[in-house]
Parts: structure tokens; C-alpha cells; sequence
């Protein structure tokens, strides 16, 4: 009994560590003003998350090229509202945020 009530408190503690990065890059999309211009599941100012996921998905160097987009800012890919560049968000909540988005 001993065994199984540790076990299940070991699932269940992994399981809320897990969901901990999810809450946290919340944080930063929140921090960084990103849910300005963007939406989880649909589209606001720019395209939803999950819509940006599921274009982008399986793409090799995907990462990189979205974070520089989030840095530098661009137009055209999503129509004639361009996004505003995100310079002063530091390097590693870019990597963070992007990495978030695409695993909606």
C-alpha cells in the first residue's frame, strides 16, 4: 500500500511539474505584452498560437526563424498588419515563448 500511495504522489507531482513550463510561458506571453496582437485559439491583431503551431509544424530550424520574427518583427506572412519588433524581450524568453507556441 506504502508503494503505491508514493507512486501515485510521484505521478501526480510530475504531473504539476509538467504543466508548470505551460504555466510560466503563459507568464511571459503575459509579461510581454504578446496577447496584445495574439490569441491561444484565435485570431486577434495576428494569428492565433495554436494557428502559428500547426503552420510551422515539423518544419526543421523552425525555432530560430521564429524567434529572429519575434526580435526583428516582419509583415507579410500573415497579411497586411505588420508585427511590431521585440527587441528589448531578452534572447532566452524569446527561445521560451517560441518553443511554447509551438507545441499548442
Amino acid at each position: 500500500m506504502k508503494y503505491q500511495i508514493t507512486a501515485l504522489a510521484f505521478a501526480v507531482s510530475g504531473g504539476l511539474l509538467a504543466a508548470a513550463p505551460a504555466q510560466a510561458d503563459d507568464a511571459l506571453a503575459k509579461k510581454h505584452n504578446c496577447l496584445a496582437c495574439h490569441q491561444i485559439d484565435k485570431k486577434s491583431v495576428g494569428p492565433s498560437y495554436k494557428y502559428i503551431a500547426k503552420k510551422y509544424k515539423g518544419q526543421a530550424g523552425i525555432e530560430a526563424k521564429l524567434a529572429e520574427k519575434v526580435k526583428k518583427g516582419g509583415s507579410g506572412v500573415w497579411g497586411p498588419v505588420p508585427m511590431a519588433p521585440n527587441a528589448a524581450v531578452s534572447d532566452a524568453d524569446v527561445k521560451t515563448l517560441v518553443a511554447w507556441i509551438l507545441k499548442m
